[in-house]
């Protein structure tokens, strides 16, 4: 039986990839049937450039979790989402400290491709990063690599 978006919500914050404690992840909403979640990241001074902004692999990163999130969500089962490829655009900087929040969105789960895309921005609304996606769903078959957040 396929978990509500609630229960999904309670899971996946409490069961984390490793990433999640580093960026400071939490994830907000999940609407499992649009295909979408929302969530927040508080990077660390460890995620900056020398400018002091946060390094833009880091925005990769967070971004590339709300768009596989929000494919995982989609399909109702335990899938892997390895990228295919990836763009990502950069329209103002990421500061470090202050929360950030993205938005991920499955636009096409197919059998053997996905697309996907992420926006993130500060707590003014501004848009500071968006990601294109595609990946393969695959069926998750072995344990995942998760930690419990206390």
């Amino acid at each position: 039986m396929a978990m509500t978006d609630a229960e999904l919500l309670e899971r996946m914050n409490k069961f984390v990839p490793p990433t999640a404690i580093l960026l400071g992840q939490e994830l907000l909403e999940v609407d499992s049937a649009a295909g979408r979640v929302r969530m927040k990241f508080q990077p660390g001074p460890e995620c900056c450039n020398p400018m002091g902004h946060v390094q833009g692999g880091f925005v990769v990163a967070m971004l590339d979790d709300a768009a596989a999130f929000a494919a995982i969500v989609k399909s109702g089962e335990r899938i892997g989402i390895p990228t295919i490829e990836l763009k990502a655009s950069f329209f103002a900087p990421a500061k470090s400290g202050v929360p950030l929040f993205a938005e991920g969105r499955c636009l096409k789960l197919g059998k053997r491709i996905a697309f996907m895309e992420a926006d993130l921005f500060d707590e003014a609304g501004t848009l500071l990063a968006r990601l294109t996606t595609s990946a393969v769903p695959i069926p998750a078959t072995t344990a995942p690599n998760l930690v419990e957040r206390k």
